[in-house]
């Protein structure tokens, strides 16, 4: 047990895991480091999923890639092909088990499951002093990856609550070439919801229900849109449910407050990790833990996620006032998105790498007006504040 370290990485997922594994990799050059987590095991419990860009880090742990994806409302469907840019899925079974393996390789990084922290980090001279289930630790730097406190109302612009099912269907349902990104159900009580589906082979996918909700939403909340969604997948044929998850990613959080102490910082999806107006985490999360892992090895403080760039930030921010305040109106915004001729441009818009051109093209390609009945609201300063005091 290493009780005294360089680095103390509270919280053992995604941001946590991925910054262990950079400094793994550096072997002798990198801190010495141990990773917190009170899980006493890993599970399958999430799915990960990003667009191949030549800058995906981790590919090698794809284990399904899609050469289209859909969109679908009624009777309209827009199929974007992303031959060029697959889509693609990293199980957590297989990104924890690399993560694992990795740090097992080098007795400079710890990682202690089974351990909870029963006092908050406290600063005593030089070093942070953390009191564990297992007696003190105590680090020169400590980065924070937990998710903070629980989702509720106001906390966030929006919420994305999933809950999902990989099944094993009878006949042969799916398109193991084609993932379906949003088919949208019918809007009720002001919240949009759709179902998400990934086939990995003509008879098994994850199916899973979506909402945007101003309110966090558990399993039991989204029960009727799953079963409704199942039940239109699998067109009547038997299934068998091979494992389940459930998540509830921030749409628009508040910028996180800047830390006091330039050796301790927060990352992670509650603390700028996911795309506002998407919820997507995964490769800005591997991102951050480069550039995290890399000051570490330089001997210099640990580094938060970087902002957006105002232009993404003000985007991003009126976009998700529409969502919420125009529910209705969500699936037409959704596939007019997707419809440009260009795919390439949504995909780097998605990939938080857009261009200016970019986002000029996807703004013309949206319907104006309630966008600009919602410019109001971001003038008065509520961008990405929460609103009545998610993404993915």
């Amino acid at each position: 047990m290493l009780t005294n370290t360089d680095v103390i990485i509270l919280g053992g997922g995604c941001a946590g895991l991925s910054l262990a594994m950079r400094l793994a990799d550096l072997r002798e050059r990198g801190p010495r480091a141990v990773v917190i987590e009170s899980r006493t095991r890993y599970t399958n419990d999430r799915t990960w999923c990003f667009w191949g860009t030549g800058s995906a880090r981790l590919s090698h742990l794809v284990r399904h890639r899609w050469k289209t994806v859909s969109l679908a409302t009624g009777e309209r469907r827009v199929t974007v092909d992303c031959r060029a840019t697959p889509y693609q899925m990293i199980p957590a079974e297989v990104f924890y088990t690399a993560a694992v393996e990795a740090i097992a390789e080098t007795p400079r990084v710890e990682l202690a499951m089974g351990e909870t922290i029963t006092s908050e980090p406290r600063k005593d001279g030089d070093l942070w002093r953390i009191e564990t289930t297992a007696g003190q630790r105590c680090a020169k730097m400590i980065v924070d990856t937990r998710p903070g406190r629980r989702p509720e109302r106001g906390a966030a612009s929006l919420w994305q609550s999933f809950s999902g099912q990989e099944i094993e269907c009878d006949a042969a349902r799916f398109d193991p070439d084609s993932a379906t990104l949003m088919s949208f159900l019918p809007t009720r009580n002001g919240r949009t919801s759709f179902l998400y589906v990934l086939p990995v082979s003509s008879h098994r996918a994850l199916v899973e229900a979506t909402v945007f909700s101003p309110d966090p939403l558990g399993p039991r909340d989204l029960a009727g849109e799953l079963e409704a969604g199942l039940a239109r997948q699998v067109g009547g044929a038997g299934f068998s449910v091979l494992r389940s998850e459930h998540g509830i990613l921030p749409m628009g959080l508040p910028a996180p407050a800047p830390s006091l102490d330039v050796s301790h910082v927060r990352a992670g999806v509650a603390a700028g990790g996911a795309r506002a107006a998407s919820g997507f985490a995964f490769q800005r999360i591997q991102r951050w833990a480069d550039a995290c892992a890399e000051a570490l090895a330089a001997g210099r403080p640990p580094v938060a996620h970087l902002p957006d760039p105002w232009r993404m930030r003000a985007m991003d921010g009126l976009f998700l006032r529409v969502l919420r305040a125009r529910p209705a109106l969500v699936p037409d915004l959704f596939l007019a998105l997707f419809a440009m001729r260009n795919p390439a441009r949504i995909v780097r818009f998605m990939s938080d790498c857009a261009t200016f051109s970019d986002c000029a093209t996807i703004a013309l390609a949206l319907p104006a007006w309630p966008f600009l009945r919602e410019i109001p609201g971001g003038l008065a300063g509520r961008a990405l504040a929460p609103a009545g005091g998610r993404s993915g």
